[in-house]
């Protein structure tokens, strides 16, 4: 059998009748040849079978994921080992089942700029799966590519496309029944509702559950809003100084912000689960817990990351509908939540 023939910058400089440098410089990702001209060589690679491309089969051996790359360092991100588990965890179910996975960060400015990662347009790929929260803006330019989508952990109302997501509004109707369960019946809720899709899940399900109960919520006992992750320190401390009364218990959206709550109530001589219970969601550690054994919703990374990549093998083309899986969390009980 003949060996197959190495394609050469030369064959796609003849194939476009153009230069060798231009493709070279356009192959390098360097200033001297038009976006349009970049595109027509990049495709012409693809074509012919140039270097990485020609590696990669036909049907799309390789899935993109697309994540923000704020939440992949460790500077101001108690959620890193989340994020960091479920990156880990995205890249094992990719390959279990044959194929490579491409992380491409996504940067402020890039997100700022609506520019896509140079891979969506470098490489053969299956589909992507676009992780983590992205402002909305970003996510139509992602979902406007003609490939398969999958969105992970996070969503924007209005934009149809498949998701993967944990069962946040289930899992924050358990987290409230338990302490209802407990006897309590004044009970506060914190989370930013306004940010993210989890937290307005999780705030619906604390609603239903004190609602279904014939509980009152008080406004002046419930944080559903905040101007951003970086100022809840400083938010929770305004909201509890406030409150001419305490509630017995809170849920709140996370356990970053159930750990701030528990320290912030302590600061001011108030303890916790004596005074008042808390219960958050995600099932994370952090150093600022001061011996807090919380009680939570764990959510099940390994099973949405699978999920996740099921779900997109499942997809053909460009599918553009509103279509949800949902995995239910498990409550994790500990020691944050005391009789009333």
């Amino acid at each position: 059998m003949a060996r197959k023939k190495k394609v050469s910058m030369q064959d796609i400089a003849d194939h476009l009748d153009i230069s060798k440098n231009a493709v070279s410089l356009a192959l390098q990702n360097k200033q001297g040849v038009s976006a349009d001209m970049r595109n027509k060589i990049i495709e012409a690679a693809k074509q012919l079978g140039y270097g990485p491309y020609g590696d990669q089969p036909a049907a799309g051996g390789t899935v993109l994921v697309l994540v923000p790359e704020r939440i992949m360092g460790y500077e101001d991100n108690e959620h890193f080992k989340f994020f960091h588990d479920m990156i880990w965890g995205l890249e094992k179910s990719i390959r279990a089942r044959g194929l490579n996975a491409v992380i491409a960060p996504i940067d402020a400015e890039m997100e700022a700029g609506l520019m896509l990662p140079r891979h969506c347009t470098e490489l053969l790929y299956r589909g992507i799966i676009l992780f983590g929260i992205v402002d909305r803006a970003y996510a139509e330019v992602v979902w406007e590519l003609d490939v398969p989508l999958v969105m992970l952990d996070s969503y924007h109302s209005g934009l149809p496309c498949p998701v993967v997501a944990s069962d946040n509004v289930e899992g924050a109707h358990e987290a409230v029944s338990v302490l209802i369960g407990a006897g309590h019946r004044d009970i506060g809720f914190i989370g930013p509702a306004n940010l993210t899709s989890s937290h307005q899940e999780r705030w619906f399900g604390y609603w239903r559950a004190m609602t279904e109960n014939g509980l009152p919520i008080e406004t002046e006992k419930v944080m559903a809003s905040s101007v951003g992750f970086q100022d809840t320190k400083a938010e929770l401390g305004t909201f509890i100084d406030g409150l001419k009364q305490l509630p017995t218990a809170f849920f709140c959206g996370n356990d970053r912000i159930a750990y701030l709550l528990a320290s912030q109530l302590r600061s001011r001589g108030i303890r916790v689960p004596e005074d008042v219970s808390i219960v958050g969601f995600d099932d994370l550690k952090y150093e600022e817990s001061e011996g807090l054994q919380l009680t939570t919703m764990r959510v099940e990374k390994a099973r949405l990351c699978s999920a996740a990549i099921d779900m997109l093998l499942k997809t053909e083309g460009k599918f553009r509908e509103t279509l949800r899986h949902y995995i239910r969390p498990t409550l994790i009980m500990r020691d944050s939540v005391r009789e009333c």
